[in-house]
């Protein structure tokens, strides 16, 4: 039986229609979005309509209508303000998917800008980026990233204090501390750890929307269900759909 995937739909533009297309048949798709959506889209995929569809979304992924979510292009404050209120959290924990200029795949995190502040998060953020990389077919090696070259120690306290934090998370995961050399980071490593929420934002920021680079989603990884968040700025959503089904044959075979 498919995996059935609920998407986020505010513009049925072309984005939407050609990720119906490429994931016919691959998945169940349903699709979230205001009163009036469904006849643009025809017969192509299950609509529900909602007068909040990121509410209706998120409540059938908590009520288990639906085996996982993606954002898709729903505005993102009220949609993870609505998983944060359903999945009983105080925050979200995501890692991203991202693909260099040159087709290279690695998973990033953390990406929200109040994310993987202290030690303990990011020993999290390791722990599960090494379990979406091997449902996904990635290296499961995880390079740790910090504010500089170990020769840079006593420049400034932000930065030693980075580097002492990702000597330590590298020690307590088995991970490797790979310093300031991103671009080492992504070319030998399946999941790659920034010093925190903004300098990791930064990042998927640059690679994204300066970079030639690609962002195929980000599942939140601190709750018992698989939502993946998405960029309004992607092609389309097809990868994230599709990394939202291989995580949740992960999950079933785990069981």
């Amino acid at each position: 039986m498919p995996v059935r995937v609920g998407l986020g739909v505010a513009s049925p533009d072309e984005r939407i229609s050609s990720t119906i297309r490429a994931v016919g048949g691959k998945v169940d798709l349903v699709l979230f979005s205001r009163p009036g959506v469904a006849e643009s889209l025809g017969s192509a995929a299950t609509v529900v309509e909602a007068e909040k569809p990121e509410v209706a979304l998120v409540e059938a992924l908590a009520e288990g209508r639906i085996d996982a979510a993606v954002r898709g292009d729903l505005p993102a404050s009220p949609t993870l303000k609505a998983l944060k209120r359903a999945m009983g959290v105080d925050h979200l924990e995501r890692i991203a998917l991202l693909e260099t200029a040159d087709g290279r795949l690695f998973l990033l995190a953390p990406v929200g800008v109040d994310e993987g502040w202290k030690v303990e998060e990011k020993v999290r953020l390791v722990e599960r980026g090494r379990e979406i990389a091997r449902s996904f077919g990635l290296a499961e090696d995880v390079a740790v990233l910090s504010g500089g070259r170990l020769g840079d120690i006593g420049r400034h306290p932000v930065v030693d204090r980075t580097m002492a934090d990702a000597e330590l998370v590298a020690r307590l995961t088995g991970a490797r501390h790979t310093e300031i050399l991103i671009e080492e980071a992504a070319r030998r490593y399946g999941v790659v750890v920034a010093p925190d929420g903004v300098s990791g934002n930064l990042i998927f920021r640059t690679l994204t929307f300066l970079g030639a680079g690609k962002g195929h989603g980000a599942p939140v990884v601190n709750i018992d269900k698989i939502f993946v968040d998405t960029s309004r700025a992607s092609v389309d959503f097809t990868n994230a759909i599709m990394l939202a089904n291989s995580l949740v044959k992960s999950k079933i075979s785990r069981i």
